[in-house]
């Protein structure tokens, strides 16, 4: 099949931070990708490096509010529909929560649709947040979750359950083929320095000489997958033949503590850290681990990077990003 007549693979939400590195891995295996994105928390500067390939191309829009005119014009031609459209760091998705929930239950419906009239086949991102603030550990797919419905993080967790509600009710109508993703906490290149995650903190204060901030006394855990291992997973779920209608979790079982995070980190970026203690945010979870035996037997896949090396991967992103912003000013 040529590229002319393959069809287009959708990804919303492509020029965020995992979207990003999703469209340049399905570039280099051939496929056309149609990127759509509003670009309310991404940063165009992820897409530079793919603007180079002619089987690329960028559309502006927010699925919130429906879906813009250059992508339904190319309904017909579109095979494989990745949503992975929501800010996705607390700070971010709470700073407009209306837009988070509609994002998650107006844009996945809007998407559904699309892949009911052209016939694609869809996948959901969704999150290990749909688990809340565990009491079973590890967290399998079966777990049902311990979310707060009325909390600040409420319009990200429950737009979500309610994302994979949709999705799995048009499966269940026979109106599209689906796949959902739980997402377990992701990192690497293309993070946004104020998104609020761990791992963007700690480097970006790290890069300023500023103590690095722990939540609580730093005993509460996580698990870390680097991007270029949960893309891959992503990549595997679209594509496989599944035996089953279910969510399949997605992240590393390598359970840390932050107070370990932070030991780690200094390590890579061979400088002594400090570090200053706050109150810990309402409904923060204390434990997160996922459970991959699905992942495993289904797709054959479990992650290959190992924290050390996908840390010195993002801090020397970080690093150069960091340079880039200081060479003005020094220039001056």
């Amino acid at each position: 099949m040529t590229a002319d007549t393959q069809g287009w693979t959708l990804v919303a939400g492509g020029a965020g931070f995992i979207g990003s590195h999703l469209c340049r891995r399905l570039l280099e295996a051939g496929e056309r990708v149609l990127c759509l994105d509003n670009l309310q928390t991404a940063r165009i500067a992820n897409l530079d490096t793919l603007a180079r390939y002619p089987r690329f191309r960028f559309v502006r829009g927010d699925i919130a509010h429906g879906l813009p005119p250059a992508v339904l014009r190319e309904g017909a031609a579109i095979r494989r529909i990745y949503n992975l459209a929501c800010a996705a760091s607390p700070v971010l998705y709470q700073a407009d929560p209306e837009h988070t929930m509609l994002t998650n239950v107006v844009g996945t419906d809007s998407l559904l649709r699309l892949a009911e009239q052209s016939g694609a086949r869809f996948l959901l991102a969704s999150t290990s947040e749909v688990y809340g603030d565990p009491d079973v550990h590890p967290q399998p797919e079966a777990y049902r979750g311990n979310v707060s419905c009325t909390g600040p993080r409420a319009c990200y967790d429950e737009g979500k359950r309610a994302a994979e509600t949709l999705t799995f009710d048009f499966a269940r109508m026979g109106r599209a083929e689906v796949r959902v993703a739980r997402i377990f906490n992701t990192y690497g290149p293309h993070m946004r320095v104020d998104d609020g995650r761990v791992i963007s903190n700690f480097i970006a204060q790290v890069l300023a000489g500023e103590r690095l901030t722990i939540y609580g006394d730093g005993s509460q855990t996580r698990s870390f997958c680097y991007v270029d291992d949960t893309v891959d997973a992503l990549v595997r779920l679209m594509e496989a033949d599944l035996p089953d209608q279910q969510p399949v979790n997605i992240g590393n079982c390598q359970e840390l503590t932050i107070a370990e995070l932070v030991e780690t980190l200094g390590e890579v970026a061979g400088a002594p850290v400090r570090v200053a203690h706050h109150a810990l945010p309402t409904d923060d979870p204390q434990r997160r681990r996922p459970d991959i035996s699905t992942a495993r037997a289904w797709l054959g896949w479990e992650p290959s990077t190992s924290l050390r090396q996908g840390l010195h991967k993002t801090y020397a992103w970080f690093a150069e990003e960091h340079r880039a912003l200081r060479v003005p000013a020094a220039a001056e």
